[in-house]
C-alpha cells in the first residue's frame, strides 16, 4: 500500500466547496498545514468569519472527504477562526456596473506584473467577457505604452472620465494624463485621491471584469483599494527565484489579512526557450512558483515564458495576446483567463 501524500490530501479537499461559493476550500487558500503520520492525517485551516456554521460545515465535509481516502487512519481537521479584518469591511463597496474586480499584485517590482495584467485583460476579453483595465500605479504607469495610445481622456456631461478603448478593452492610466517625460510627483493624499477617481469617477459602464494593475509592494494605493473596493480576489505575480518569492508572500499576506481571497499565483519569466536550438533554460531557477503556490494553498495559475516577442509586443503598443495568439505566452495567458472565468462566473 503506497503512502498517503500531501498532494492526495489537497486533491481530496478540493472537492469541498466553501459554503455559499462555487469555489473549493483549497483555492480559497484556507489550508495552512498538512501533517501525515503514517496513515493518520491532521489538517490545519484558518478562516475569517463571524458565522459559526461555516467552519462547522467545512470541518464536517473535509473530514468526510479525507476519510474516503483508501488506507486512511485517523483524521483531524483543526480550524483557526478569526474575526474578519475590519479594514476590509469599512467602505468596501462594489463599483457600479462591474461584476468582478480582480487585483493583479506583486510584492516587488521587475517581475512583469503590468505585462501580465495587460495580457490577462486581453485574454479575458477574448473569452467574450467585457473587460476594463485600470492602471493603479500612479508613479510608474505603463499601460498607455503597452497599448500604444497617447490619447487624452475626455469627460462626459456627468463629469465622468471616458476611458480610452483599445483592442476591445476600456483603459485608464495616469500615463494618459502625463507627457512621456513627465514624472508623477504626488504625495500620499493625492495618490489616494487619484486612485479613487480612476475607480469611481471613470465611466466604466457594464463590465464582467475590471482588472487592476497595482503598483508593487504593500503601500498606500494597495491599502486604499482593499479598504474601499469590494475585490473578487487577487492574483499574485512572481518570478521563480527566492528573492521574488519572499515579496510575493508579503503581498499574499496583505490580502489575507484584509479578507481578500488570493485567486492564485502566476510565475512570470518562468523559462526561456532558445530560438536557435529549442533548448529550455530556467534562467531564474525552476519550481519556485509551484512550491510557493502549494505553501500558500492556492492554484499555480500559469507559468509564462520569458519571450522576445512578448517584450517587443509590449514595447510596440500591442500586447502579445492581441498580436500573436499562437505564441506560447499567449496560450499561457489564455489558460489563466479560462481559469478565472470558471472561478468567477459572469
Amino acid at each position: 500500500m503506497s503512502a498517503i501524500t500531501d498532494a492526495q490530501i489537497r486533491e481530496r479537499l478540493s472537492s469541498v466547496k466553501y459554503p455559499g461559493f462555487s469555489r473549493d476550500i483549497v483555492s480559497f487558500g484556507i489550508i495552512k498545514d498538512v501533517r501525515i503520520d503514517g496513515t493518520d492525517i491532521a489538517v490545519q485551516m484558518a478562516l475569517a468569519t463571524n458565522d459559526p456554521k461555516i467552519p462547522q460545515a467545512i470541518k464536517e465535509q473535509s473530514e468526510a472527504a479525507l476519510r474516503s481516502l483508501p488506507g486512511i487512519g485517523s483524521v483531524r481537521v483543526l480550524i483557526d477562526i478569526q474575526a474578519p479584518a475590519q479594514a476590509a469591511g469599512v467602505g468596501a463597496t462594489a463599483i457600479p456596473g462591474v461584476k468582478h474586480v480582480v487585483a493583479i499584485a506583486s510584492g516587488k517590482g521587475g517581475v512583469g506584473k503590468s505585462t501580465v495584467a495587460a495580457n490577462l485583460a486581453v485574454a479575458l476579453q477574448q473569452t467574450k467577457a467585457r473587460v476594463g483595465l485600470c492602471d493603479c500605479d500612479m508613479y510608474g504607469p505603463s499601460i498607455s505604452l503597452m497599448f500604444g495610445s497617447n490619447e487624452r481622456p475626455m469627460a462626459n456631461d456627468e463629469n465622468l472620465i471616458i476611458p480610452i478603448e483599445r483592442y476591445g478593452l476600456k483603459l485608464m492610466s495616469m500615463g494618459f494624463l502625463l507627457e512621456d517625460s513627465s514624472p508623477a510627483i504626488l504625495r500620499g493624499p493625492m495618490v489616494t485621491r487619484y486612485t479613487q477617481q480612476f475607480l469611481r469617477q471613470v465611466e466604466w459602464g457594464e463590465l464582467d471584469f475590471l482588472v487592476l494593475d497595482l503598483p508593487p509592494g504593500t503601500g498606500d494605493i494597495q491599502l486604499t483599494i482593499v479598504q474601499t473596493v469590494a475585490l473578487a480576489g487577487a492574483v499574485i505575480v512572481t518570478t521563480p527565484q527566492e528573492v521574488a518569492l519572499i515579496d510575493a508572500r508579503k503581498a499574499a499576506s496583505m490580502f489575507e489579512r484584509v479578507n481578500v481571497p488570493v485567486l492564485g499565483l502566476i510565475e512570470n519569466m518562468s523559462y526561456f526557450v532558445s530560438p536557435k536550438d529549442n533548448f529550455r533554460y530556467d534562467i531564474f531557477g525552476s519550481g519556485g512558483g509551484e512550491r510557493e503556490a502549494k505553501r500558500l494553498g492556492v492554484p499555480l495559475l500559469g507559468q509564462i515564458p520569458i519571450d522576445i516577442a512578448t517584450r517587443e509586443a509590449g514595447d510596440n503598443g500591442k500586447p502579445i495576446m492581441a498580436a500573436a495568439l499562437d505564441n506560447p505566452a499567449s496560450a499561457a495567458f489564455l489558460h489563466v483567463a479560462h481559469h478565472l472565468r470558471n472561478t468567477l462566473p459572469v
